[in-house]
C-alpha cells in the first residue's frame, strides 16, 4: 500500500479526470488523490495510454487511482500496470479474495459501495468509499437521517457532493475524506477548474486552504 497518513485535514479525491489541465487544476488546488475511470460506459472513461500521460503530471505526494467496475482481476492488473496508477478503486461485488489478488505491488486499494459497512478494512481495502444510494444520480444521502450510519476507519463520502454542500456533509458525517466527480463539472464529463478549486476550499472549511502539512500518500 502507498502510505496514506492522517492529520492533514479532509482527504480529497477528484475523480473522472480526462485532460492535463484537469489534473493540473486538481493538483494545484490541493487534491490528495486523482482518479481515472477505466470502467466502460462512462463519459469520463480513458484508456491506459491517456491515463499514463495524465498520471505522469501528478507529483509523488498525490495518489493516482484507477477506477474499475466489475472487471476481471487480470484486466484490472493490466490496466493498472500499463497506466502506472498507484491505487485501485473497485465498484462492484468483488469479495475479499479479489482485493488480496490485487495487493501485490504496493497498490492502495479502495472499496466503493452504496451499502452500509461497519468499518473500513473488512475486505482488505485501505480506504472505503461510501457512494450515494443511487450511484450516478447526483442525489446525496440524507446524512442526518437514522438510515445513514458512518463507518469506522478511513472512509470517503461520495455521491451528490459539490462546493455548496460538501462542508455540511463533512461536518454532519465526520467523514475522513470526500470524493467528487460530476459535482465539479460544467457539463457532463467536462471538469471546471473553478469548481474544483471551490470544492476543495469548501471541503477544508476556508477559502484558499490548501494542504498545510506534507504529502499524505
Amino acid at each position: 500500500m502507498a502510505e496514506v497518513t492522517d492529520g492533514a485535514g479532509v482527504f480529497i479525491k477528484i475523480c473522472g479526470l480526462k485532460t492535463g489541465p484537469d489534473v493540473d487544476a486538481a493538483v494545484a488546488a490541493g487534491a490528495d488523490a486523482v482518479g481515472f475511470v477505466f470502467a466502460a460506459g462512462s463519459p469520463r472513461t480513458v484508456d491506459a495510454a491517456v491515463a499514463r500521460e495524465l498520471a505522469a503530471r501528478v507529483p509523488a505526494g498525490v495518489l493516482t487511482v484507477g477506477v474499475f467496475r466489475g472487471q476481471p482481476v487480470a484486466e484490472v492488473r493490466r490496466l493498472t500496470e500499463e497506466s502506472g496508477v498507484r491505487g485501485v478503486q473497485l465498484h462492484g461485488d468483488e469479495g475479499p479474495e479479489y482485493y488480496e489478488a490485487l495487493r501485490a505491488g504496493g497498490r492502495t486499494l479502495l472499496r466503493a459501495t452504496a451499502r452500509h459497512v461497519e468499518r473500513c478494512g473488512e475486505y482488505g481495502e485501505d480506504l472505503l468509499l461510501i457512494d450515494a444510494p443511487d450511484p450516478g444520480s447526483g442525489k446525496p444521502w440524507n446524512w442526518a437521517a437514522a438510515e445513514f450510519t458512518a463507518p469506522g476507519g478511513r472512509w470517503l463520502l461520495a455521491g451528490g457532493l459539490g462546493p455548496d454542500n460538501v462542508r455540511r456533509a463533512v461536518e454532519t458525517t465526520g467523514a475522513w475524506g470526500v470524493d467528487v466527480s460530476s459535482g465539479v463539472e460544467r457539463a457532463r464529463g467536462v471538469k471546471s477548474p473553478e469548481l474544483i478549486r471551490a470544492f476543495i476550499e469548501a471541503a477544508r472549511g476556508e477559502p484558499g486552504m490548501i494542504r498545510k502539512t506534507g504529502p499524505r500518500v
